[in-house]
C-alpha cells in the first residue's frame, strides 16, 4: 500500500492536459494544483485559516531549511511538521537540492553527498541521500523527494550526464532507507537539464524504479520559457499516466498554463507571496505595481474580477498606501490575492478541461491578460 493514489479523471483531447485526484492521508487534491510555499512552515505572512479560505489544499515546506532551523528532531517532538504548523491538510517538503545548488561556493558536492556552511551562522553540514529521507521522514510530510543535484542550465552535457546518473543513484539509495511508505510517498526527481535524451533516460530509469510520483526539476533556473516548455514536453512523454507529475519551481500565469497543457499535475513556486511582498500583484488584466503613483486615487478593487477578500474589502489607493507607509498588513493583503488568483485560475483551467474548453478558455485569458 502506498501513501497517495492517483485517480485520472478526465483527459483533454487537444493537449496533454488533465484532471485528477490525488488521494493523500490528509485529504483528496484536486489536479492540476498549484501549491501554496511555506518555506519555513509558514507561508509568509498568511495564517492556515486563511490558506484553507481561499482554497489551498496541500503547501510545500523546505527540507533544508528546516533541518537548520529549528531542527527535524525538535519538529518531530511536536508530533510532525503538520501539528507543528497547525495545518491539517496535506504538506509536500522538498529535499533542498535547489537550496544547495544555490548555495554555489558554501558547497562541495561528492558522490557520498553534500558538504555546505550554512547561510546562518556557517556552521558545516554534510547530508546524502539517507539523511535527507530521514530528516523528512521525522518531519511527516504527505509527499517527500529524493535528494538531487540541480545543474545550471548552462552546464555542459558531460557534466550533466554525470550529475544525473549521481542523482538516479542517490534516488535508490533514498528509495532503500525510506521508512514510512504508508504514510508518506517519495518522488523521484527526473534531471537531465535542457538534454531531450538525457530527460529521457532519467525518466525512463525512474519509472522502472517504481516511484509512487514523479518531479520535474532542473527547470527554471534561467533558461527561456520557449526551452523549459520544450523540456517538459519531453519528459511528460516518458512518465506514466497513473501517476502525479510535479514541475518544481514554476508559478507564474503563463507557465501554470502552458505546463497544464503539456500533461504536469502539480505546481509550486515563491513567485507569488515574493512579489506580493515587494507591492506587485497578479490581475485579469496582467500584473499591476500597486505602488505605483498612479493608483493613489484608484478606489478600485485590485482586480474587478476577482472575489478574494482583499479585493472585495480594499481599493488599489488604501493598498498603495499601505505599501507607503511600510504597514505588514499591505503583504498580507497582496499574498492573499496572488495565492487566491493562481488557485483559482488553476481550479478554472480545470474546470475548462471537463468542458473541452481548454484552448478556448487559455487563447480568452491571455488575450485579458496581455492588453492589461
Amino acid at each position: 500500500m502506498t501513501a497517495i493514489r492517483y485517480e485520472l479523471i478526465k483527459k483533454d483531447s487537444r493537449t496533454k492536459a488533465r484532471v485528477g485526484v490525488l488521494h493523500t492521508p490528509h485529504g483528496d487534491i484536486e489536479t492540476p494544483v498549484f501549491m501554496p510555499v511555506g518555506t519555513q512552515a509558514t507561508v509568509k505572512s498568511m495564517t492556515p485559516e486563511e490558506l484553507k479560505s481561499i482554497g489551498a489544499k496541500i503547501i510545500l515546506s523546505n527540507t533544508y531549511h528546516l533541518y537548520l532551523r529549528p531542527g527535524h528532531k525538535l519538529i518531530e517532538k511536536a508530533g510532525g511538521l503538520h501539528k507543528f504548523m497547525n495545518w491539517d491538510r496535506s504538506i509536500l517538503t522538498d529535499s533542498g537540492g535547489f537550496q544547495v545548488f544555490s548555495l554555489g561556493s558554501l558547497r562541495k558536492i561528492f558522490d557520498e553527498g553534500v558538504e555546505f556552511r550554512s547561510h546562518i551562522d556557517g556552521s558545516k553540514h554534510f547530508l546524502t541521500p539517507e539523511k535527507v529521507i530521514e530528516i523528512q521522514n521525522a518531519l511527516g510530510a504527505d509527499i517527500i523527494m529524493s535528494f538531487d543535484e540541480c545543474t545550471p542550465y548552462s552546464a555542459e552535457y558531460d557534466y550533466v550526464k554525470k550529475s544525473m546518473d549521481m542523482t538516479i543513484r542517490w534516488a535508490k539509495r533514498g528509495k532503500e532507507v525510506h521508512k514510512n511508505t504508508e504514510r508518506q510517498a517519495l518522488f523521484g526527481i527526473v534531471q537531465g537539464g535542457i538534454y531531450d535524451d538525457l530527460r529521457k533516460e532519467c525518466a525512463n530509469t525512474l519509472v522502472e524504479m517504481d516511484f509512487p510520483g514523479y518531479s520535474i526539476g532542473g527547470l527554471s533556473v534561467g533558461e527561456s520559457k520557449e526551452l523549459m516548455y520544450h523540456v517538459v514536453d519531453v519528459t511528460t512523454e516518458y512518465l506514466p499516466e497513473n501517476k502525479p507529475r510535479y514541475l518544481m519551481g514554476v508559478g507564474s500565469p503563463d507557465a501554470l498554463i502552458e505546463g497544464v497543457i503539456r500533461g504536469i499535475d502539480m505546481f509550486d513556486c515563491v513567485l507569488p507571496t515574493r512579489i506580493a511582498r515587494n507591492g506587485t500583484v497578479f490581475t485579469s488584466k496582467g500584473k499591476l505595481v500597486i505602488r505605483n503613483a498612479q493608483y493613489a486615487e484608484e478606489f478600485l478593487p485590485l482586480d474587478d474580477e476577482c472575489n478574494c477578500y482583499t479585493c472585495k474589502n480594499y481599493s488599489r489607493a488604501y493598498i498603495r498606501h499601505l505599501f507607503k507607509a511600510n504597514e505588514i498588513l499591505a503583504a498580507r493583503l497582496a499574498t492573499l490575492h496572488n495565492l487566491y488568483f493562481l488557485i483559482n485560475l488553476m481550479e478554472n483551467l480545470r474546470y475548462a478541461i471537463r468542458q473541452n474548453r481548454l484552448l478556448e478558455f487559455i487563447s480568452q485569458f491571455y488575450k485579458k491578460y496581455e492588453e492589461g
